[in-house]
């Protein structure tokens, strides 16, 4: 079930939708039990483990987290190895001084944003699908 490749579909077809939660990323040692806590997404990495969770969760949880931010899914079905679909869009961003962590699902691509600039980030995505 490949995805769509080409760049201006892929653009003039994505359907950013702005969720509501606030979310954070938080790190933890490799042998932290996550199971009690319930992550959007966990990444291995050599210094740790890397979570994003809601941030409820992360302050219920007692855990120190960063970069409080909102997640924006672009509903399009990108292929996994399309190219240039995610450095346009982060080019975009990043040209309005806004960071982004991009994650990559099977189906859709993920942007998480810095929580005071989700409205701007998602005019400019609108903006990006009309042109």
């Amino acid at each position: 079930m490949s995805g769509e490749y080409n760049l201006e579909t892929l653009i003039r077809s994505m359907e950013p939708v702005l969720h509501p939660q606030t979310y954070v990323f938080v790190t933890v040692p490799k042998d932290f039990d996550t199971k009690p806590v319930k992550a959007l997404m966990q990444f291995e990495e050599q210094e740790g483990t890397t979570l994003i969770l809601e941030q409820k969760v992360a302050v219920q949880a007692g855990l120190p987290f960063e970069f409080p931010c909102r997640k924006i899914t672009l509903n399009v079905h990108s292929a996994l190895d399309a190219v240039g679909f995610l450095a346009r869009v982060t080019t975009k961003l990043a040209g309005l001084g806004m960071g982004v962590n991009p994650v990559s699902g099977f189906y859709h691509d993920h942007l998480f944003i810095p929580e005071d600039r989700a409205e701007d980030a998602m005019t400019a995505l609108l903006e990006m699908t009309k042109s």
